[in-house]
């Protein structure tokens, strides 16, 4: 009867922690911000991030930070935290620490900064570090620089893309006269990259004569990069 007893307590619980850590769509997530007056937003980037754009009355906590624990745990736990990063893999954590650490209502942003910018939605601090990055002239001569070319939207930060950069550079010597392979960095090509309607990475972008035929995200095993060019060659 105990064990029984113990089961039914824990099954019952489950969809309570549940609705504490809860993730939101970026529209969700912006008309439910709106409607609550005494929520405590977090952007748990870097302060580099941070600093060239962020939602308006985020508070900077980088979740990568020895001090993050140090820093929520000053929080209020009876008012609702809502959380993002950039596109989702750190809010995530951060999400989960904030629910373990007692927080009552935790809400967290799919697709990160990323999404939330490149659907047109309101941001401050944005373009204050100036760089400028490639331009739409620019990249449309590389598309169009060979008949198939496959383009690597990729970031030092994101653990997918830095454990693919070995086979895409492999790939790059070894399709070369028969397709280009050219890698873009999301950091300084924020602009371009928002005008490629690119909400998340790795992102993949394959042309075909200067025309986009196939957008694939997330990683890649060698087969399936030779597979995505071959199927064009």
């Amino acid at each position: 009867m105990k064990l029984t007893h113990i089961l039914t307590i824990a099954l019952l619980s489950s969809p309570l922690a549940l609705q504490a850590q809860k993730q939101l769509t970026t529209e969700e997530f912006e008309k439910q911000l709106a409607k609550s007056g005494d929520a405590q937003l977090l952007d748990v980037r870097t302060p580099d991030e941070y600093g060239e754009g962020h939602l308006a009355n985020a508070a900077n906590v980088d979740y990568k930070s020895p001090s993050f624990k140090e820093k929520i745990a000053k929080l209020d736990k009876s008012k609702p935290v809502y959380v993002y990063c950039l596109s989702g893999g750190r809010s995530a954590a951060a999400a989960t620490a904030l629910h373990e650490s007692g927080f009552g209502e935790v809400y967290d942003m799919k697709g990160g900064y990323l999404k939330w910018n490149t659907s047109g939605k309101a941001v401050e601090g944005a373009n204050k570090a100036g760089v400028k990055g490639m331009s739409t002239a620019e990249f449309n001569k590389i598309i169009n620089s060979e008949k198939v070319v496959l383009i690597d939207i990729h970031a030092k930060w994101c653990p997918p893309c830095v454990k693919m950069l070995p086979t895409v550079n492999k790939l790059q010597k070894e399709y070369s006269g028969k397709a280009k392979i050219e890698t873009i960095a999301f950091d300084p090509n924020k602009a371009l990259v928002k005008e490629l309607g690119v909400d998340e990475i790795p992102a993949f972008l394959l042309y075909k004569n200067g025309k986009l035929v196939m957008r694939k995200n997330g990683f890649m095993e060698e087969k399936e990069f030779r597979s995505l060019l071959d199927s064009q060659l």
